[in-house]
């Protein structure tokens, strides 16, 4: 599936689009352009910085082209490409959407399958059958290949390579690396042993057991499982509401008391209010409502936030602003209709309010979302005349 990936995205933009002419050099220079004026948090990768030196995109990895399609390529390209051009690019960015989900639906999968099949006939009316080369074949084979052995995310050798990346990282001599990467497995695992066995005689390697790990989409029960399909297609459907232990943690940069600014003391009455129904809430030295619990205007302040092996970060942290991006899902004012909202953390902070004889501490984060854009400027690509599609949200 790797070099699947690899093959065909290489072959529709190298030697399709480049090698026929269809972009020139200026229209590289300008795509990358386009792409140098992205936003992107950091956990997505780095595309390279130059993709109009040379033969264009030729040191691409599979990765990068994943991200390149999904993230810059409507934007970047659609108008330096012909109305036949467009809809190989849709329908290709459809299809990568639709491959790279951990969780894949029969009916998705034969839409995928017939994308390509779309594509293929695209390209071989456009550019003649000698470009219909034995990758282009292949992935007319994926569905089948995914019936047999599930999502092509379970097999396939992205997570290899990044494997390969990060063994690569660790320290080593550069003459017998296998033997020592392997002899450091075997410390860790011994390590590992020691700190699960229940002997008392062990003291200190308990310090050890702070040591962050990465899960997997595997450990899931089936129930989680669900849970995360459901969340990723409508949040109106998953029973995601209510309140739970916060699992993760605030890092620094952090600030201890600070004075919160009264737009955010506006914010933090409007919260509580909806969270505890019963209760009415002021600011400091306003009109004394019967019975209304005081909002203190004061606050710890963190510049990260860490849930799992997940750091999240935040304008307050400079050395960590493009992990501060975030997209989150709210059901609209309708009640029915969801729609995904980008924005940018601002800090996180620690609140805590008095109720019931109680001292309740809430983990917040200040975000600023973005402002929508226009209807005008929206950018909806149709690619038949009763089909509307939309890859770029802005």
């Amino acid at each position: 599936m790797h070099c699947l990936f690899l093959g065909i995205t290489k072959w529709i933009t190298k030697r399709i689009w480049i090698d026929e002419g269809v972009l020139t050099e200026k229209d590289l220079q300008s795509i990358q352009k386009k792409i140098d004026e992205f936003k992107v948090p950091s956990d997505l990768g780095r595309i390279p910085g130059k993709i109009h030196c040379g033969e264009g995109f030729s040191n691409f990895t599979a990765d990068q082209w994943r991200n390149f399609f999904l993230i810059y390529a409507t934007i970047a390209l659609w108008n330096h490409l012909s109305g036949k051009d467009r809809k190989i690019l849709t329908y290709f960015i459809r299809v990568c959407t639709i491959l790279i989900r951990r969780i894949v639906e029969i009916n998705d999968m034969k839409e995928a399958h017939e994308l390509l099949i779309k594509i293929i006939k695209l390209i071989e009316e456009c550019y003649g059958e000698e470009k219909i080369m034995p990758n282009l074949h292949l992935s007319l084979h994926l569905c089948e290949c995914s019936y047999d052995y599930e999502s092509l995310y379970s097999f396939w050798c992205f997570s290899f390579e990044r494997m390969n990346g990060l063994l690569g990282s660790l320290p080593n001599s550069y003459r017998q690396i296998e033997p020592e990467l392997m002899r450091r497995l075997m410390t860790e695992t011994q390590i590992n042993d020691i700190i699960n066995s229940s002997s008392s005689e062990v003291i200190g390697l308990e310090l050890l057991d702070k040591r962050p790990s990465v899960s997997s989409l595997s450990e899931f029960s089936t129930d989680e499982m669900y849970r995360f399909l459901m969340n990723s297609r409508n949040i109106s459907e998953s029973p995601i509401t209510g309140c739970e232990e916060f699992p993760g943690k605030f890092l620094a940069p952090q600030s201890k008391d600070i004075h919160l600014e009264e737009q955010i003391c506006d914010l933090l009455i409007e919260y509580y209010e909806d969270t505890y129904v019963d209760y009415i809430f002021r600011k400091p030295f306003t009109e004394n409502l019967p019975n209304s619990t005081i909002i203190i205007n004061r606050a710890n302040r963190y510049g990260r936030c860490q849930i799992c092996a997940e750091t999240f970060g935040s304008a307050a942290a400079t050395r960590h602003i493009k992990n501060s991006f975030v997209l989150a899902k709210f059901i609209n004012r309708d009640g029915n209709s969801v729609d995904t909202y980008p924005g940018q953390i601002q800090f996180f902070f620690e609140h805590s309010v008095h109720l019931s004889s109680r001292n309740l501490t809430h983990k917040l984060a200040y975000i600023k979302w973005y402002k929508p854009a226009n209807l005008t400027s929206r950018f909806h690509f149709s690619i038949d005349d009763d089909v509307e599609t939309c890859n770029v949200k802005l």
